[in-house]
């Protein structure tokens, strides 16, 4: 006999939908059930895992859509490439589009707010330059002063 009545299978989505952890969940389904069960029937029944609520939008703001590659080859988007020496730096988003779990390799990992808090996100947009969007790269990467005056007013020396 299976472990999985229709109750516990429905307890199961709705703890999942609200983000709660795969051993709190089998903790609180009971005794026969443990954390690899519970892993298991997620991934059976496909359930998301971006599961968490989105959070609040503080405005609309959309990926941009840039070039990608031929499907077949990673099938990640290609970077888009910007120019440093342009002066005008693409547009940041108000607020970050993804979380810790849910960025990618190819995603921005420009942080927004404090590590640990309810809150926190990262940018989300479509790599650059680094593991930065092209907004956040203009920020993240800047050049150093050549000159040896330039250095000297950098160290506070001049």
């Amino acid at each position: 006999m299976s472990v999985w009545t229709e109750d516990r299978i429905a307890r199961l989505k709705t703890l999942w939908s609200l983000g709660w952890s795969a051993q709190r969940i089998a903790d609180t389904l009971g005794e026969d059930v443990t954390r690899s069960a519970v892993l298991g029937k997620v991934h059976r029944m496909k359930l998301s895992l971006g599961r968490s609520p989105a959070p609040p939008v503080i405005s609309p703001v959309t990926a941009p859509k840039g070039p990608r590659r031929a499907p077949g080859r990673s099938g990640r988007p290609a970077p888009v490439r910007t120019s440093a020496r342009s002066g005008v730096a693409p547009e940041a988003p108000a607020f970050g589009l993804a979380t810790i779990l849910s960025v990618r390799r190819c995603d921005c990992r420009f942080p927004y707010g404090e590590p640990g808090a309810p809150a926190f996100r990262l940018c989300g947009r479509p790599v650059a330059r680094g593991v930065f969007c092209a907004a956040h790269a203009e920020i993240a990467y800047q050049r150093r002063p050549q000159s040896a005056e330039a250095l000297m007013q950098l160290a506070g020396l001049a």
